[in-house]
């Protein structure tokens, strides 16, 4: 027996005895109509844009039930890595027309200028709001996208902490030939997720769209895949290997990049140390040095939820 396998039981004595046996979470909880959320793996939530005779765009009942889901996902335990597709031929074509012509009927209406003005203010700000869950949730976010990619699908996934795609996915701003300035969060997140200003501007500008191989080689999705069954298997793959981790180090690298990506770098620095002078009492320190002392043992160590 070595040395480590003698010395956990007297630094973690409660952790010899518990049950290996994971409770799923009861995806109930996450009834939907326009979402479809399962659990697909321990601790492995998907959800899916599910509207494909609709080409997924984006009504208002999806718009709500994203910052619904997303919110329940943040606090549920059983949740530490979401992926984020979509069903039938696209992930989504965008903004509803409908749902776009009756704020267009707010605009024409006769009302007060100063009214309209404040309705149109807060509808745009709520709608921001409900995306922007997806960005603090604290679980890892994996975005996956297949075939058209456009308007409001773009801000969509530019929320999301990690994006593939496969080799037919396309991205399209398509705002401007909507007579518009997008307004959900592309223009504030997509120059730093590609990271620069040129490309981005002739994204938006033009709305023309950008393939999947421009989309890697400018950084938007960090892989490409021949099909969607390849890309959902790497996702699932990838979401399982985050998920084993400690939930304390990923939910912290993942606000603390979400962090410093809105701050200074000295900013960042101290945000992250007041973060750690907390976190690195946490018991998934050493028990993640003790898994990687002991070289006889090849599984993760279990950690307790967060």
């Amino acid at each position: 027996m070595s040395f480590t396998t003698k010395l956990r039981p007297l630094l973690f004595p409660r952790f010899m005895t518990t049950s290996t046996t994971r409770l799923m979470s009861d995806t109930t909880a996450y009834n939907c109509k326009a979402l479809n959320v399962t659990q697909a793996a321990p601790f492995v939530f998907n959800v899916e844009l599910n509207r494909p005779n609709k080409m997924n765009a984006l009504n208002k009942a999806m718009w709500e039930e994203v910052g619904e889901v997303f919110t329940k996902l943040d606090r549920d335990q059983e949740c530490r890595v979401v992926v984020l597709s979509a069903a039938g031929k696209m992930f989504s074509s965008g903004i509803d027309l409908s749902d776009l012509s009756q704020l267009a009927s707010v605009v024409y209406s006769e009302d007060d200028i100063a009214r309209k003005s404040m309705f149109m203010y807060q509808n745009i700000r709520h709608l921001q709001d409900l995306f922007t869950t997806i960005e603090k949730c604290k679980k890892p976010v994996i975005g996956c996208v297949h075939n058209a990619c456009v308007g409001a699908g773009v801000d969509l996934i530019t929320t999301t902490d990690i994006r593939l795609c496969t080799t037919d996915a396309w991205f399209c701003v398509k705002e401007v030939d909507m007579g518009l300035a997008a307004d959900v969060g592309t223009l504030q997140r997509l120059p730093k997720v590609i990271g620069s200003q040129s490309v981005v501007s002739d994204l938006c500008l033009t709305a023309r769209r950008m393939g999947s191989e421009e989309a890697e080689r400018c950084g938007l999705v960090s892989s490409v895949f021949q099909t969607k069954e390849e890309m959902m298997n790497a996702a699932m793959d990838m979401a399982t290997m985050i998920a084993v981790k400690s939930p304390v180090a990923v939910q912290g690298t993942k606000m603390n990049l979400v962090y410093s990506r809105e701050h200074s770098v000295e900013e960042g620095l101290d945000q992250v140390a007041k973060w750690n002078m907390t976190m690195l009492q946490s018991e998934d320190l050493m028990k993640s040095a003790m898994a990687a002392m002991d070289k006889s043992n090849t599984e993760p160590p279990e950690f307790a939820n967060l």
